[in-house]
């Protein structure tokens, strides 16, 4: 497979593309330095036809946001039987949709935030935390304390919206690579919310690898990212981003199938800190690509 022609597919049309661009020319340099054929696909308005083009035989997924980190692309691939990086279809769409994904993580036993019910004039309660049910990167990510911040967001549609109760502690992201947790990555943003603006912008965060909390508590951490990521089904190298409280018990905020590989990203952090640098990392995640949905190949379950 790394023998072959790989092709790094970034950009894309979401919210997130500008993130998208600076992880997937991050990752094409990494394996060109490592000797890889690889490409980079700045994909726009004709995706099926830039992928035949460009004659890949594996895609490495840098897309983040619609269509590329929520089971659109992935589909795509699997009907093109061109093996991918990362979560399948499935995995792909449910930890997209917030809300799905922390139901199904509830049902395993897995504790997540509180949820607020969002009525036609706003959250029924402050202060709140409210976000896209399906965005990444921390896009509409907000800390209102009141009925006048939520009418300042302006918005008429609350469907689509998500509001949690705010949770104090220590917050962390934990990547899961190959099934194997890696150390937790310590986020404290200057602003005090680790927004967009607080994500992306050099300085604005401190970050710390391993995270400052006992040992007893990262070892819970890594277990528990191991158990969100094997009950959602993801593969790959996801990323597991938790609250620590000051009892020391995690709650999981979401789960991201295709974390960014940014200069300020978690998870070429959680993996330097683990001895794996940047060109290792991309080579491992390139090596677990494969295609996910083989019933309808093999005629499991029906006629083909």
């Amino acid at each position: 497979m790394i023998g072959s022609r790989v092709g790094v597919l970034m950009g894309g049309v979401s919210s997130e593309r500008e993130i998208s661009l600076r992880s997937g020319k991050a990752v094409l340099a990494a394996l060109q330095r490592c000797g890889i054929d690889a490409v980079g696909l700045d994909l726009g308005s004709d995706w099926v036809k830039q992928i035949q083009n460009a004659d890949i035989h594996t895609a490495f997924i840098a897309l983040h946001g619609c269509w590329g980190e929520d089971g659109c692309v992935q589909g795509l691939l699997e009907i093109m039987r061109i093996p991918y990086t990362g979560s399948g279809v499935t995995a792909s769409g449910l930890c997209m949709d917030k809300d799905l994904c922390k139901a199904v993580l509830q049902r395993a036993g897995i504790k997540v935030p509180v949820d607020v019910p969002i009525r036609a004039n706003g959250p029924l309660r402050y202060p709140v935390f409210i976000k896209p049910v399906a965005e990444g990167s921390s896009v509409g990510l907000h800390l209102l304390n009141n009925e006048q911040e939520w009418l300042a967001l302006g918005i008429t549609d609350s469907r689509g919206w998500m509001a949690e109760m705010p949770v104090r502690g220590v917050e962390i992201a934990v990547a899961v690579v190959g099934g194997e947790a890696l150390p937790p990555v310590e986020v404290a943003p200057k602003s005090g919310v680790y927004d967009y603006t607080s994500k992306y912008t050099a300085g604005a965060t401190d970050y710390f690898c391993p995270a400052r909390l006992p040992a007893e508590t990262l070892g819970l951490c890594m277990q528990r990212a191991e158990q969100a990521v094997r009950v959602t089904g993801c593969d790959g190298a996801p990323r597991v981003d938790m609250i620590v409280g000051d009892g020391g018990e995690p709650l999981v905020l979401e789960i991201n199938t295709i974390p960014g590989m940014t200069e300020t990203s978690l998870l070429p952090k959680s993996a330097a800190a683990a001895g794996m640098n940047f060109e290792a990392l991309c080579l491992r995640m390139l090596q677990g690509a494969s295609l996910k949905s083989t019933a309808c190949m093999t005629g499991e379950g029906g006629e083909v």
